[in-house]
């Protein structure tokens, strides 16, 4: 069903064909065809822009048209079957960024955790992408997950991260100093709203900018309407737990 709504126009004349919007578009919806980026189909399209940042010759916009409503079945079936679908090398880039590509993994058993030799600990991850914006909203892994929403330079200097923090864990990484605030607030609220999810956690560094994050994670929250509480940690440069508390 048709209606009017945000949706992404490309301007064909400025348009390279480089392919950074179609590595911007986490639902798959932008491919280049014929050397051109190009709306694979308007119920792909969610509107939101995510894919605008990337481009370097602006040539893109969003602008308000009649449109196909955004469809986010039919978006996780069309990343479904490009997810089933082998792929060349050229064949990746023309269609989307394989680092984009959604994949789910069960993450390693504890037990063989605990049992690697200090320096060669086995990853707790269980998902493929794991930046915010890679992430979209109906991911299969973000079903009833516990999540884990981390700053980017946590992992370095919390080395145990996955050992007392990640496992049995979705996790999503981002900058909160120099990412777009307003896009992960309506990631994050779009996942409240679809996702299920059963518990959160922040875990932020004790620089100043690092506080944006958990900011970003309630105002999704609460532009969602849930009231589901936040588990927010704070990590020393030094890579100690400074403070761990609940936040209503």
């Amino acid at each position: 069903m048709k209606q009017k709504r945000k949706i992404i126009e490309i301007d064909e004349e400025k348009c390279t064909g480089c392919g950074q919007c179609v590595i911007g578009c986490a639902e798959g919806a932008m491919a280049i065809v014929d050397g051109k980026a190009k709306v694979i189909s308007d119920n792909l399209c969610d509107g939101l822009g995510a894919c605008i940042g990337e481009c370097p010759e602006d040539a893109l916009q969003i602008v308000e048209r009649e449109a196909e409503a955004y469809d986010e079945e039919a978006v996780e079936a069309h990343l479904a079957t490009r997810e089933d679908q082998p792929k060349s090398p050229e064949k990746s880039i023309a269609c989307g960024c394989p680092s984009a590509q959604i994949q789910s993994f069960g993450p390693c058993p504890s037990t063989q955790i605990k049992t690697q030799p200090a320096g060669d600990q086995a990853s707790a991850l269980s998902h493929w992408p794991v930046q915010i914006r890679l992430i979209p909203p109906h991911a299969p892994f973000l079903k009833g997950a516990d999540l884990l929403v981390v700053a980017d330079c946590v992992p370095v200097a919390f080395p145990s991260l996955h050992q007392e923090l990640l496992q049995g864990k979705a996790i999503m990484i981002g900058c909160p100093k120099f990412d777009d605030a307003d896009e992960y607030v309506a990631k994050f609220a779009a996942i409240f709203e679809t996702s299920g999810i059963k518990s959160l956690t922040t875990v932020v560094m004790e620089v100043p900018c690092c506080s944006a994050l958990p900011m970003m994670v309630r105002k999704g929250r609460e532009k969602a309407g849930s009231q589901m509480p936040i588990n927010q940690i704070v990590v020393s440069t030094r890579g100690q737990i400074l403070e761990e508390r609940r936040v209503a």
